[in-house]
Parts: C-alpha cells; sequence; structure tokens
C-alpha cells in the first residue's frame, strides 16, 4: 500500500498502476466537500489540512473520503453506483464507533456522490475501496493534511 502525498513528488508506481499522470492531477485539483448539515459543506484539498469547520466532527480521531461510484474510474449507469454507494453506507454503517456524513467530489468537469467517515482505519478503509474496485481515497488523521490513499 502506498502513502501519497502530492506535494512535488511524483507516484513512483505511476508507469505500473492504473493511476497515469492525468488521474492524479485530477484527484490534486477535486475539491471534496462534506455535508455538516441542511446548509454547510467543508472542502477537503489534498496536501491541505483539515478545515477548522470539521475539527469539531473530527477530534483526534482518523477519518477518509471515500466513495463506490465509478471504479476503476470507469463511468457505469447510475443506477448501479447508486446501489454500490448504499452498500458502502451499510458497510460503513457496521463498523463500530464511525460517524458517516453524506459527501461529494467535485473536480473540473464531473462529480461524485461520496461520504466522509470518521473513526475507521485505514485497513477498513482499504478493504471498503477494494470491495467497489477504487483506485484510491482522502483520508488523514488528526492534525495532519490529507493525504491520498493509493489502493493496490
Amino acid at each position: 500500500m502506498l502513502r501519497w502525498t502530492f506535494s512535488s513528488r511524483r507516484c513512483p508506481r505511476c508507469l505500473r498502476c492504473d493511476m497515469d499522470k492525468a488521474l492524479l492531477d485530477a484527484f490534486r485539483a477535486t475539491c471534496f466537500m462534506v455535508c455538516l448539515d441542511e446548509v454547510e459543506w467543508a472542502g477537503i484539498r489534498i496536501d491541505q489540512p483539515l478545515p477548522a469547520s470539521l475539527h469539531a466532527l473530527v477530534g483526534d480521531r482518523a477519518w477518509g473520503f471515500i466513495t463506490a461510484w465509478n471504479p476503476l474510474a470507469t463511468a457505469r449507469p447510475e443506477a448501479e453506483n447508486l446501489a454500490a454507494e448504499r452498500e458502502l453506507h451499510a458497510a460503513l454503517k457496521q463498523l463500530p464507533d464511525t460517524i458517516v456524513r453524506p459527501a461529494i467530489g467535485v473536480g473540473i468537469d464531473w462529480h461524485e456522490p461520496s461520504l466522509f467517515v470518521v473513526g475507521a482505519d485505514t485497513s477498513e478503509l482499504d478493504s471498503l475501496a477494494r470491495r467497489h474496485r477504487q483506485l484510491a481515497y482522502v483520508y488523514g488523521e488528526s492534525g495532519t493534511p490529507a493525504l491520498l490513499r493509493v489502493i493496490e
């Protein structure tokens, strides 16, 4: 498993995995929006600290931003994406002591419904990302910048 931040480095595996530079750039350009309540949203950016508005929700726990949409970065019908996202949501709700919030990844010319989860560790999120054939997800811990976790 590769922990990857986008600082100024380049993924050394890009030529050997499903993540090419264009996809890595798309992740970096994405704003990962978390629904705080009926009207307020907080935006997470890779390699940036968690927004202050999320600190009270997260506290000192690990968090992740994950989706089940468009496995292997390949578009599929909305009905299939919705069913997969419901399955992911149900699995996250089964994890002990977790908080799950609606979220959405907003790129330059695309968006994907997602979920923000507090309290799940990377082994749990890795397993769910693999099950839903995701190439990566965003995660962090209290006081650290948001990181991209590339799934092998």
